[in-house]
């Protein structure tokens, strides 16, 4: 079998290189056992704002409007619900905090994500004397659903296998990849921490930081938003809400820990005053990078061979943008931009 490119992982990375694929008319392989979860623990908010610093992400407002159409899009051709949209509430600590937040709300790059007015708390299960503030433009997608619906749609199309990838029984010439009985023009590898064990990029600075994620079944608490405090609270229905996410950066397995339950219920506690049962917990490992930057680019000696990968804590709405940018470059020569560009640490 010959197709134009083989892709290797398929979590938001993957899915959205593949799209540019589709999109492109080229034809591609995906392979992908599952062993990485940071795609699918993810809590899925899309959000351009840093809420702890009050300051704006990396072309946020540029991923924002890039990402979003082609969520709507496949949810239609997916036939799933994926974009909730849905605000986000920015508890406040003190008056320092809000003065900050007024500040912040002035900017130019902040000033239509930054609501300038102060939203009372007006439940009394919620400990928030000094309010809110409110950020716009913000949702969350469900990005398990997404992963799933996709890898669905790639089994019937007969281009998604579930096999673990085995790096020695790759053969890389000038002008074509094999890997086993599949032969293409290009590979890219978008698998995540899996990057760790790929003996083409591991000499890259990804380290894995693992989350835990907790639902909570709370009849009282009766959120409509997403709230930030020391941690996030993820409204689902049905009284559900997830709460996360903790931050470990030795344990780099994806087994949940009492750790890291009592660490997420230590924080909720000091802000939420309600009963509530802890139903489900999860875990999986970040793929992030020192610099808070994705890892996009071509092997320094393979030309057919790339990375797309460390998406980090903002992979719904970054994601899109990179693939994009991935494409652009095999495809057109075009150049990626220094802060993304593998390069940076040759």
């Amino acid at each position: 079998m010959h197709v134009d490119y083989i892709i290797v992982g398929c979590g938001l990375a993957g899915i959205h290189f593949c799209e540019q694929l589709v999109a492109n008319n080229k034809t591609f392989i995906v392979y992908d056992n599952h062993s990485q979860q940071s795609s699918t623990v993810a809590g899925g908010l899309y959000n351009p704002v840093v809420l702890k610093r009050f300051t704006s992400i990396w072309k946020g407002k540029e991923q924002l409007e890039f990402a979003l159409p082609i969520y709507h899009r496949l949810e239609k051709e997916l036939n799933i619900i994926v974009d909730y949209k849905i605000p986000v509430l920015r508890r406040f600590t003190s008056n320092e905090e809000q003065n900050d937040w007024f500040i912040a709300s002035d900017k130019p790059l902040l000033k239509e994500y930054l609501s300038d007015k102060i939203i009372t708390n007006n439940n009394a299960l919620i400990d928030a004397p000094f309010g809110f503030g409110k950020v716009l433009q913000t949702g969350r997608i469900e990005v398990k659903v997404l992963i799933n619906a996709y890898i669905k749609r790639l089994k019937i199309k007969e281009c998604f296998f579930e096999d673990i990838f085995v790096y020695d029984a790759l053969k890389i010439s000038k002008n074509q990849i094999q890997y086993n009985s599949v032969s293409a023009k290009y590979i890219v590898f978008a698998e995540g921490y899996g990057l760790k064990k790929n003996p083409y990029f591991n000499y890259l600075p990804l380290d894995g930081v693992k989350g835990e994620l907790i639902t909570i079944h709370a009849p009282d608490l009766k959120i409509d938003y997403i709230l930030k405090s020391s941690v996030f609270i993820f409204p689902h229905g049905n009284d559900l809400y997830s709460v996360g996410a903790t931050y470990e950066w030795k344990d780099k397995t994806n087994t949940i820990t009492k750790k890291g339950r009592e660490e997420l219920l230590d924080k909720l506690k000091t802000f939420v005053k309600c009963p509530f049962e802890v139903i489900n917990q999860v875990a999986g490992i970040r793929p992030t990078v020192l610099d808070r930057r994705p890892l996009v680019g071509q092997h320094h000696l393979h030309k057919n061979m790339f990375v797309l990968n460390g998406l980090g804590t903002r992979g719904v709405i970054i994601g899109p943008y990179v693939a994009k940018k991935l494409f652009g470059c095999i495809e057109n020569g075009e150049d990626l931009e220094k802060e993304i560009n593998i390069n940076r640490f040759n």
